[in-house]
């Protein structure tokens, strides 16, 4: 099979080099990638946001699947448009990818299907939304309502933090995505990451996974995409998985399928394991990053084989089988991300590192006069496994002080909440 991925970060290098390992796979195109998926695609400059272009590109290169890895295209509606145009793509439709697309819609699909999630407000005016934000006082979550790059959450711990983040929403911090804004209740409790492949129907579970948000060490600093992960979640239990299946994931399939609407793809629920049980954070559409990096590591299954299998509808009869040892993804950034940050360091030292136990996945990387040059703010995903978390973190840790990048940082705690718990075990 010819398949062209789109994306250019950590996640979509590691969705190349799983797919890279498929028997399946003839061909694998990848639009527009970074200087890691070069090792396994061949790139190509292509304007993802112009459809009709990359539908006349999958044609001319007789493309038999599309695997769209961000998020924007998807709530752009790139896999309606290749759908259309007699194409094969893996991602939810447009209306379906609203789920992350809008927080408010989100919000509904657990009103009508008796959903956990914490309780909230809706507003499209800043003085209603302060009424709300004062009624109910701080700590509080303030959430711009569409895509904005994993910047447009604030969890305000006073209310005049509350109301500067309502403010930054209105005044066009966030362009549109900011027009309107969901004000929720503070949860109490451990996140993780869930994750299941949908066919519209059936929902197949993938993996568990936590992530680090906060820029540095001890969980301090400003929110970030994500600065490490680790799989499988400790705090997930298996009692606690079927509980998500059940009281989350699959009411969601069935709204949506009842609505016309049914979603194909990934969905990953960022959780809240609360003293009355898991609630709803928020839900994705597509593999989380750096979330994706340390599943791919663990999974075992052919990833093209679950792809088809959620494109065709033929979840029902698929299982998905994971490595027993735990994976940890520890992100290095650009000095001063996720602020102001300098691309074109020259980064050295990665070509000894990779094993069958650890990969550098890139994240913002490109080749130029045969250097890589640093292109983003998180750069490298160094990733690694172990038969602990702890043994995990110790080979990321030793392979990241063998890079010679001293324009990059990373913390060095990720996984502790994990290790915590294995050295209590």
């Amino acid at each position: 099979m010819k398949l062209l991925l789109i994306g250019s970060g950590g996640r979509e290098h590691s969705l190349a080099w799983a797919l890279a390992k498929s028997p399946r796979l003839t061909k694998l195109y990848a639009a527009p990638g970074n200087a890691g998926i070069a090792q396994v695609a061949e790139l190509c400059d292509l304007d993802v946001s112009n459809h009709q272009a990359v539908i006349d590109f999958c044609r001319a290169k007789g493309i038999d699947l599309v695997v769209v890895g961000p998020e924007a295209p998807l709530v752009a509606g790139l896999v309606d448009d290749l759908e259309a145009a007699g194409l094969k793509a893996f991602g939810p439709s447009r209306a379906a990818a609203q789920l992350e697309g809008s927080k408010a819609f989100t919000k509904g699909v657990c009103d009508e299907a008796g959903i956990p999630t914490a309780g909230y407000g809706r507003f499209d005016t800043r003085d209603a939304a302060f009424a709300y934000v004062r009624e109910k006082g701080a700590p509080i979550v303030v959430k711009a309502d569409g895509l904005a790059a994993g910047k447009g959450v604030v969890v305000a711990m006073t209310l005049q933090e509350a109301e500067d983040a309502v403010t930054a929403c209105f005044e066009g911090s966030f362009g549109a995505a900011g027009a309107e804004v969901v004000i929720e209740e503070f949860l109490q409790g451990e996140e993780a990451s869930f994750f299941v492949l949908s066919d519209g129907t059936h929902a197949l579970p993938l993996a568990t996974a936590q992530d680090h948000k906060r820029a540095f060490d001890g969980d301090e600093g400003p929110n970030t995409g994500g600065m490490g992960a680790y799989s499988p979640a400790p705090v997930l239990t298996g009692p606690l998985i079927a509980d998500v299946m059940k009281t989350i994931i699959e009411p969601t399939i069935e709204t949506l399928a009842g609505r016309g609407t049914p979603f194909k793809g990934v969905l990953y629920a960022g959780l809240m394991m609360t003293e009355d049980g898991p609630k709803l954070i928020e839900y994705n559409t597509r593999f989380g990053d750096p979330e994706c990096q340390v599943m791919m590591m663990r999974l075992k299954s052919d990833l093209l084989e679950l792809i088809l299998a959620s494109v065709d509808g033929r979840l029902a009869t698929a299982s998905a089988q994971w490595r027993d040892e735990a994976a940890i993804c520890v992100v290095m950034a650009a000095d001063g991300y996720p602020g102001n940050y300098d691309k074109g360091t020259e980064i050295r030292g990665l070509d000894p590192l990779s094993s069958d136990r650890l990969e550098v996945f890139h994240a913002g990387t490109k080749r130029e006069g045969g250097r890589l040059l640093a292109n983003g703010g998180r750069v490298l995903n160094v990733t690694a496994l172990g038969s602990s978390v702890l043994e995990a973190r110790q080979a990321a840790y030793e392979a990241i002080s063998k890079i010679d990048w001293p324009d990059g940082f990373c913390r060095s705690d990720i996984g502790w909440r994990a290790i915590e718990r294995e050295n209590n075990s």
